[in-house]
């Protein structure tokens, strides 16, 4: 009876041993947990800014009314065109009365008035003025219109499929539509200017603070006073698109982007991208392999003046990874193209950095050239072969 008891009970230990039901409960747990990031949203992403890494959507790619966080792609070129020289904080923008018509959210600009940029950008920022927005297209493109196709221009240097702009500033308009993927995309690019956070991120400020109508600014994101670490970026809402948030926090060196589309209310809007937050800093680290500045490595240069290039990081490189990974499987390798010959130009890309997981590759990034190198001289070329032939360096 107990040999047979005890072949029942081996049989039965097989049975849960090869039995997948467990393993699919752990995983439709896990997902269950991922769906409910965002329960209330029609459309959300939740992106590590450094890697650029998706680290949870939903319908990410649906094609949605933007409403305000249209503005993240107005205040993209903006500062871009201040980094570009093109434009100063302190240079004057005179408001037109096609930009001082705009209804819904303004800063309630007059015909004629005129603002610094950098009043500008706390009025884009932080009150989600639509009149603001006009005003600064206007400075940089000559009209609102030519504006407009300079957004959508830089749409397609970033490889975005679910975006075209109608407006610069968000109202309903027909053939206006963006996704949570794309706006975490042109989120990402803003954030590379890290001065936009003084503006994004301010709480409160004054406009026209000396004058006899002073404005009083309260940033439309509460997140940035109620989450730690929050710090931007952009507000939305009409009664078509319902209530949007792209917003950014940063902890421990991790900065997050988190965009949902189609929420209910700002109380859930808030609640939910916190929640979202909350996940990846608690979830997730990142692993530095190079930080700016490094030198990464040497690569020959055949026929250049120079026989050899140093590889200098231009920027961070680092992945991102679970907290209970082990960043002992972390390693990289240096892939250079094979025979490269002189000339070099600046920004040329030369190989790639890979990085492995154990055996997995999990990020690759492109290596560019951090100066040009001429192609050697008929003269340089001979000392340098007589140098061989003669066993001389």
């Amino acid at each position: 009876m107990k040999k047979w008891l005890r072949i029942g009970l081996t049989v039965l230990c097989l049975i849960a041993l090869c039995n997948p039901t467990n393993i699919y409960a752990a995983s439709e747990e896990k997902k269950t947990a991922s769906q409910d990031l965002a329960a209330n949203a029609i459309s959300a992403v939740l992106m590590d800014a450094d890697t650029g890494t998706i680290i949870y959507e939903k319908n990410s790619h649906a094609k949605l009314p933007p409403a305000s966080i249209t503005k993240v792609m107005t205040l993209l070129l903006t500062m871009e065109a201040i980094d570009a020289g093109q434009l100063k904080l302190t240079d004057k923008v005179r408001t037109s009365e096609y930009a001082a018509s705009m209804g819904g959210s303004q800063i309630f600009l007059e015909p004629g008035e005129e603002m610094t940029v950098d009043e500008m950008l706390k009025g884009i920022s932080m009150a989600s003025g639509n009149d603001a927005s006009v005003a600064i297209a206007e400075k940089i493109a000559g009209t609102e219109e030519a504006f407009v196709d300079m957004m959508n221009e830089r749409v397609t240097k970033l490889g975005l499929k679910d975006t075209h702009f109608v407006n610069c500033n968000g109202l309903p308009a027909k053939n206006h539509y963006s996704s949570a993927h794309d706006i975490a995309v042109i989120s990402r690019e803003l954030l590379k200017h890290s001065e936009i956070t003084k503006y994004t991120g301010a709480y409160q400020d004054h406009l026209r603070k000396d004058s006899d109508k002073p404005f009083w600014l309260v940033n439309t994101n509460k997140l940035v006073r109620f989450y730690d670490g929050a710090d931007g970026l952009k507000t939305g809402y009409t009664s078509e698109a319902k209530f949007c948030l792209s917003a950014t926090a940063v902890r421990d060196g991790l900065r997050a982007i988190s965009v949902v589309m189609g929420e209910p209310n700002t109380k859930t809007r808030n609640s939910e991208v916190s929640t979202m937050f909350d996940y990846m800093f608690a979830q997730y680290t990142k692993h530095t392999i190079y930080k700016t500045g490094d030198v990464i490595g040497n690569v020959e240069i055949n026929k250049g003046k120079s026989k050899e290039l140093q590889l200098i990081a231009g920027q961070p490189y680092s992945v991102l990874m679970k907290k209970i990974g082990k960043s002992s499987d972390i390693r990289h390798e240096l892939q250079i193209e094979p025979q490269l010959k002189a000339p070099i130009e600046e920004g040329q890309v030369l190989g790639q950095l890979v990085v492995y997981q154990g055996d997995q590759v999990i990020k690759r990034f492109e290596l560019k050239s951090p100066a040009s190198v001429g192609k050697a001289g008929w003269w340089t070329m001979f000392k340098r072969t007589t140098a061989k032939m003669f066993f001389v360096d």
